[in-house]
């Protein structure tokens, strides 16, 4: 939710010119391979994020002696 509070301050005719400058300079084609590529990457970095959650959070499990 927090990722799109910059969006509240904008209006419909703001979002359309991001929209038509970024189909203007990328082209129709090279969209998609872009948005496949963002998102391949917020994927490995959520599962990154997770690793080392889980990680931590075996460490704790593993030694008594730490507490939360």
């Amino acid at each position: 939710m927090q990722t799109l509070l910059f969006l509240s301050n904008m209006g419909g005719y703001e979002i359309l010119l991001i929209l038509l400058v970024i189909l203007i300079f990328f082209g129709a084609k090279k969209i998609p391979e872009l948005a496949r590529g963002l998102g391949r990457g917020i994927r490995e970095f959520k599962d990154a994020t997770n690793e080392i959650k889980d990680e931590l959070e075996n460490g704790i499990k593993d030694n008594p002696k730490i507490s939360r």
